[in-house]
């Protein structure tokens, strides 16, 4: 099995950046009368020619005779050992799969009428065996269609994100699309391996809350939320709570997770005289919540257990991968030089790789934040 076809460049001109990716790319014209079976284009650029989308997406295909292609438009997109941000840039790769193994869907804006019936002609009464999606952040129903979504997939799984850009958050899903979720989904004839780092760390036990309101938590263990929240992040930051902006977060452990998985929230006020919580979710009472901590060791920490976990899943090299990271990651998180994707690179070795930083990050049937998502095609 041959790696696949990759190429990403960035240029001040996106005509020169566009010449070069496509030259990087190579001959990878199909031989075959129906060359657009069996293959499967991922294209992400940056959100400075988002503009350019359509024109860009169309000289790939005249390139490569390449007919199918997802992706999305991100502030950052990033390849192997690199990361994109502030400059035209694109990154795409071309995958060489079993011809009816996948499917690229219209995009999803409030129900799955058009989906259900689109694969029942694809697969008749079977299920795809997971997906991979883009989505824009602006339609409301987003977490509620991607929970629909990936309870068609035999294994429960989505994998993905929400394009990220200043005005117009664009995806692709054979052209360019706005306003719903898009992607495609794979049988189970094509081999892939996932996972998430959280990039935090507990800092405390779980607490139970037991008085909220909304996103707001008025007690935790029976005491008030916010005594709570000093006795867990220590005295040195109970002191002046005004310098855990950015680095504490509330994290939500996900109910009958094997893996202790857990969503990752903003803390977004408290009230002194009230001793309350605001966290950037909306809660119950009786759910569990635990503090958590990010920075830039916790980052790779992190990263890298994730890291080893997929390589002790792998039986050969990958012939490609799709990686979906946060914008509070990479440069801002890891610092510059690209060490969020080299670090990859590094500890997985050198494949081609894809992907963008994206406003939230969709794995299995939940949307996350701050979070990165891998997926190696084997």
């Amino acid at each position: 099995m041959h790696a696949f076809p990759y190429a990403h460049a960035a240029d001040d001109d996106w005509h020169l950046a566009l010449e070069r990716v496509i030259a990087g790319l190579g001959s990878v014209r199909h031989p075959a009368p129906d060359r657009s079976a069996g293959r499967l284009g991922f294209l992400y650029l940056t959100d400075v020619i988002n503009a350019h989308l359509e024109a860009i997406l169309e000289a790939l295909r005249e390139a490569t005779d390449v007919e199918h292609w997802v992706g999305a438009v991100g502030l950052g997109i990033c390849a192997s050992g690199v990361e994109y941000y502030e400059r035209p840039a694109i990154a795409a790769m071309i995958a060489e799969l079993p011809a009816d193994a996948f499917r690229v869907f219209a995009p999803i804006v409030k129900d799955l009428d058009g989906f259900d019936a689109a694969q029942r002609a694809w697969l008749g009464n079977a299920q795809p065996f997971m997906g991979l999606v883009h989505a824009d952040p602006s339609n409301p129903l987003t977490e509620s269609l991607v929970r629909q979504l990936a309870e068609r997939t035999v294994t429960g799984f989505l994998v993905g994100g929400l394009a990220s850009s200043q005005h117009n958050a664009r995806v692709i899903a054979d052209e360019p699309t706005a306003g719903g979720l898009t992607g495609v989904m794979f049988t189970e004839a094509i081999g892939i391996q996932t996972a998430l780092s959280q990039g935090c760390s507990p800092i405390g036990p779980h607490r139970r809350i037991t008085a909220c309101q909304r996103n707001v938590i008025v007690e935790l263990d029976g005491r008030p939320a916010l005594d709570v929240f000093k006795d867990d992040i220590g005295e040195v930051l109970a002191r002046d709570i005004s310098r855990v902006g950015g680095y504490i977060f509330a994290g939500l452990p996900i109910a009958g997770s094997d893996t202790g998985d857990y969503l990752v929230r903003n803390l977004i006020g408290v009230d002194m005289e009230k001793r309350l919580i605001g966290i950037g979710d909306l809660v119950e009472k009786g759910q569990e919540l635990m503090f958590c901590r990010r920075d830039a060791n916790t980052a790779r920490e992190d990263l890298s257990r994730m890291l080893a976990n997929l390589k002790g899943r792998l039986q050969t090299p990958p012939r490609g991968g799709v990686y979906v990271s946060c914008l509070g990651r990479g440069a801002n998180l890891f610092g510059d030089d690209s060490q969020e994707l080299k670090q990859i690179r590094d500890e997985l070795g050198e494949f081609p790789l894809v992907g963008f930083y994206a406003n939230g990050e969709l794995s299995q049937n939940r949307l996350y934040g701050y979070t990165g998502v891998l997926t190696l095609f084997t």
